[in-house]
């Protein structure tokens, strides 16, 4: 089936797609007016700075950790982990497991510690007995490093949703629709800051995991509740047999593949703890037990939405099929549209509202986690660089949280421009490659600095640079940017990293340089300061 003919069925009815479009502009317009009206009533109630970067620290834990489902659960979540599961069944369901799992290293290293040990950002945490001015450029710097690639993940699901929702097939409409992702995610943050954000994480997560549950329930009823017949049906469709539902389909073929699983399945579990716009979430609680609190809550509403991937992924392989999806996008990232369009009833209105509900759920996926990682990395410019490092501490509230406003139109700039770019990658991989950057960067600068009475300065500069600079390297010279027919640029090839993600040696190198320098720097780790932020870390004592 051509791409032509696939975005015509996209439509709904291949017979009259005009006819629904309205339908499907209407659904999108509709949510992003409630959004956008969420946001400015939000904004409208941000005075200062507490309330930009944390909201107030107002919500609780259960509000947080619905919040928290919202920011986790992104495209990479509802579109990329569909399709890898429709392509390359048990091997792509390996990424609703990695994610899950991650969420352990979060609550029980990560979660309460920052929350009473920082203020507003990771940079608070990591400059508190270390020296201000380097440690948080360091830190800033890698916040922003690491959400830009999780922003390109995002992009490149908006742009293949509504690309096939409105049927556009041009290079140059696509990367329209990437741009008005980023004006809106612009919009977002510089008018509701992180009260505006965190509403709509709210709305997104409820509405995210509704509609899951309706596509869950249907696809199950098609198969008369029968998980086997599910199975069997999708690995009957996939043109793969019985190797559809073992292991080894993507990553077992070849030493290298297996390795690279390996490298994934690193990233994955520790990348969650070092993530900046999920870090973040922490400091809107007012209390390190209300921390705990919307942890637990993410895991519980996280957990149900990846044991409902399984109905996604292999409906999909069963009901639509593995060629249907990759004409529509090669790296399968319309495979859960196109199950409720079949499953609605591809030639009927029926089809086309729950097509058009659907994608209507993802855009709002999108739309709420780009405004996350926004927020995250524009806090982390003002507050930590600009504030702390040009403005030597100097900067008043009004004058930071204008600083992160101009912060967000820039990174949103940026974001845009690469996002068009990486728009027919796997979303699912994309972030991947994030969480093997946060996992390099930041986790063990976060680690050493809670737990390591002996870590210094130095070490927090070696672990962050070195594991930033590793990773980046490495994932620019790797399969991910050239050297294939499904990487970035196809036509050129580069690639002498022969793994996707880089995890298997940025991360331990990111450990391994920050205890290197360390030991052999010629700082005194100040002691004093340590037992502090141990005491503060572990009890909440003078936690904001």
């Amino acid at each position: 089936m051509s791409n032509t003919t696939l975005q015509a069925v996209g439509l709904a009815a291949a017979s009259d797609a005009s006819e629904h479009r309205p339908l499907i502009i209407t659904l999108f317009a509709a949510f992003v007016v409630a959004t956008l009206f969420i946001t400015v009533w939000a904004g409208r109630q941000t005075k200062d700075a507490a309330d930009f970067y944390a909201g107030g620290r107002q919500f609780t834990g259960f509000q947080n950790g619905l919040a928290i489902s919202g920011d986790y659960m992104s495209a990479a979540s509802f579109l990329g982990i569909a399709g890898a599961i429709a392509l390359f069944g048990y091997d792509g369901f390996l990424y609703s497991i990695g994610f899950l799992v991650a969420w352990l290293v979060a609550l029980l290293l990560v979660a309460e510690p920052l929350r009473n040990s920082g203020r507003f950002t990771m940079g608070d945490v990591l400059a508190y007995r270390m020296r201000q001015r380097p440690v948080r450029t360091a830190a800033g710097t890698s916040t922003i490093v690491v959400s830009i690639f999780y922003l390109l993940a995002q992009m490149a699901g908006a742009g293949v949703l509504v690309s096939l929702l409105l049927g556009i097939t041009s290079d140059a409409g696509k990367i329209a629709i990437v741009g008005l992702v980023g004006v809106l995610m612009i919009l977002y943050v510089t008018i509701g800051g992180m009260k505006g954000t965190t509403w709509v994480q709210m709305v997104k997560a409820v509405l995210l995991i509704a509609g899951t549950l309706l596509i869950t329930f249907l696809v199950l009823w098609k198969f008369n509740f029968n998980v086997s017949d599910l199975l069997g049906t999708a690995a009957e469709q996939s043109g793969k047999g019985a190797a559809f539902l073992e292991p080894g389909l993507k990553y077992g073929a070849t030493g290298t593949s297996k390795l690279d699983f390996i490298s994934l399945g690193i990233a994955l579990v520790l990348g969650t703890a070092g993530l900046p716009h999920i870090l973040i979430r922490f400091y809107t609680v007012p209390t390190a037990r209300a921390a705990r609190k919307s942890v637990i809550w993410a895991i519980g509403i996280i957990g149900a939405f990846y044991l409902m991937t399984i109905a996604l992924g292999f409906g999909a392989a069963a009901l639509v099929g593995p060629e249907e999806i990759t004409a529509s996008n090669k790296a399968g990232n319309t495979a859960a549209p196109l199950l409720a369009l079949h499953i609605g009833g591809a030639d009927s209105a029926g089809g086309a509202i729950l097509l058009a509900v659907i994608s209507a759920v993802a855009f709002a996926t999108i739309l709420a986690v780009v405004a996350g990682l926004t927020l995250a990395s524009s806090s982390s410019f003002a507050h930590d660089i600009y504030a702390n490092v040009i403005r030597k501490g100097q900067a008043t509230e009004k004058e930071e949280v204008r600083a992160a406003r101009w912060a967000t139109v820039l990174i949103g700039i940026v974001s845009i421009a690469l996002g068009a770019m990486a728009r027919d990658l796997n979303v699912a991989g994309l972030v991947a490659l994030a969480f093997a950057v946060a996992a390099s960067a930041n986790l063990p600068t976060i680690l050493y600095s809670l737990f390591w009475k002996r870590f210094t300065t130095s070490g927090a500069l070696w672990s962050i640079y070195g594991g930033l600079v590793s990773s980046v390297v490495l994932v620019l010279f790797s399969p991910v940017v050239s050297g294939k027919p499904s990487s970035m640029f196809p036509s050129v090839d580069f690639a002498w990293f022969p793994l996707e993600n880089p995890g298997i040696v940025s991360i331990p190198l990111g450990f391994l340089l920050g205890w290197l320098g360390s030991l052999l720097s010629k700082e005194e780790p100040d002691k004093g300061k340590y037992a502090e932020l141990e005491v503060k870390s572990l009890t909440g004592v003078a936690a904001h």
